[in-house]
């Protein structure tokens, strides 16, 4: 699969059409549509059809022109109810207009092929759901893709598109990123909108892409956060400055990741970064911090009760579920103390890691778990703890990070995280686009 920006270039010198880019992205589906809750084959051809008529006649080529992307299932779309991966929303109200985000995208060119899989109500990292048919991980068919957003990181990973729209509560894009072998972009969550998607953890919930590269995460970003993007030369990777953390994030590591780890941050050195141990031993305080629940458990909690859908309980996942009971149990109290916890970490956390340019540790310490180890209640929930731990830090954190893949071809996809600032975001894709040049299999 060529990427977005590769796409693009082919529609500028008319070497390829938008129909046949939707075409071969359907065709592609159509061999595994295990990815997509919904495909708008027949809009995406008509959509495809007219952004070719309109270049031919010579109108304006926006910055998706004509190229077919997916998004997750819990983005509104007009006339359709907006199911969330659980059939408690499966035949809820019809959205009456696109979200925000479907806006700007539309807006913007791009041609929606469809909207794919996730994990029920976006409460899960490992990207499994007994309802419908199961998306598989890209690399081997019998680990879980991760989730929340699975559907999205099988899509891209498995070449329909290059690119797809998630969300990130706790690690939701980047997660299904790195353990499909592709992109992954959180950004800073003030900058885009989370209107009109079904919502998890409302202080936490953001919105980013998955796609082939960091080039294509940075074009996508700039549609989403609905401004231009901000002035950023090549970066060269010489100059600069990587912190890589010690604490907390290297605990329980698998073989594997931790080898991909060892080898990125050996050819970052090689190509002349800096690379420098960074102590943060207050992140061991996080059990103590969440003894008595979750921010994201208690705000998920909140929501459901205020929706209603908690007296549907026998069409909840109980994986989901037992998540919702544990941030039903919790005071405010309880809420607060581990809000004012995470602050307190953040604020230590922005002195240690201001001086560099990203501070870098594994996306998850896992691979992809095999589903079929998971049918106990607690191998899933040992397998989800995981898979969220490093990641949930950023959002907790309220910063900005990114997933680039670093195993090597033919392995078990494992993700490198780099982490920037809050409103750091154009900068941290300058910065990972030098890091994807030197993580390039060799």
């Amino acid at each position: 699969m060529r990427t977005l920006v590769e796409q693009a270039r082919s529609l500028a010198g008319s070497w390829t059409t938008s129909r046949a880019l939707v075409d071969a992205a359907l065709d592609k589906i159509a061999v595994d549509s295990r990815p997509y809750t919904d495909v708008f084959a027949e809009r995406a051809r008509q959509e495809a059809d007219l952004s070719d008529r309109n270049r031919r006649l010579g109108h304006p080529v926006r910055p998706l022109e004509g190229l077919p992307i997916s998004v997750k299932d819990l983005f509104e779309i007009e006339g359709l109810p907006t199911p969330a991966g659980t059939p408690i929303l499966k035949d809820g109200p019809v959205a009456t207009r696109d979200a925000p985000v479907v806006e700007r995208l539309r807006r913007a060119g791009a041609i929606i092929v469809g909207r794919t899989h996730m994990s029920p109500f976006a409460f899960s990292g490992v990207g499994m759901n007994p309802y419908g048919r199961q998306p598989v991980n890209p690399r081997d068919p019998a680990r879980a893709p991760g989730g929340s957003s699975s559907g999205a990181g099988v899509t891209v990973g498995l070449g329909q598109v290059a690119a797809s729209i998630g969300t990130d509560t706790g690690g939701s894009v980047r997660i299904p990123a790195a353990l499909c072998g592709v992109v992954g972009f959180k950004p800073t969550k003030a900058r885009i909108s989370t209107e009109g998607a079904v919502p998890l953890s409302p202080l936490l919930d953001s919105v980013g892409p998955l796609a082939t590269t960091v080039e294509d995460c940075r074009l996508l970003d700039a549609v989403l956060a609905d401004a231009p993007p901000e002035p950023h030369a090549s970066v060269p990777l010489a100059t600069l400055r990587f912190g890589v953390l010690k604490d907390f994030v290297l605990d329980e590591m698998e073989p594997q990741a931790a080898q991909d780890f060892e080898r990125a941050l050996a050819r970052l050195s090689v190509a002349g970064a800096r690379i420098e141990p960074v102590r943060l031993p207050a992140l061991n305080r996080i059990p103590e911090i969440e003894a008595n629940g979750g921010v994201i458990n208690a705000e998920a909690y909140a929501v459901h009760a205020r929706a209603g859908w908690l007296a549907q309980k026998a069409l909840y996942d109980p994986n989901v579920w037992f998540r919702l009971e544990a941030g039903g149990r919790m005071s405010a109290t309880d809420y607060l103390n581990a809000l004012w916890g995470w602050r307190e970490l953040a604020r230590e956390a922005d002195g240690l890691f201001e001086p560099y340019d990203a501070v870098l540790w594994p996306t998850c310490p896992i691979l992809a778990p095999v589903m079929a180890e998971l049918s106990d209640p607690k191998a899933f929930g040992r397998a989800n703890s995981l898979l969220l731990r490093n990641t949930r830090i950023v959002n907790l954190m309220d910063r900005c990070a990114i997933s680039l893949p670093m195993s090597e071809p033919g392995a078990q996809a494992s993700g490198l995280m780099l982490t920037g600032p809050r409103m750091g975001d154009q900068r941290l894709l300058a910065v990972a686009a030098a890091v994807e040049a030197a993580l390039e299999p060799r």
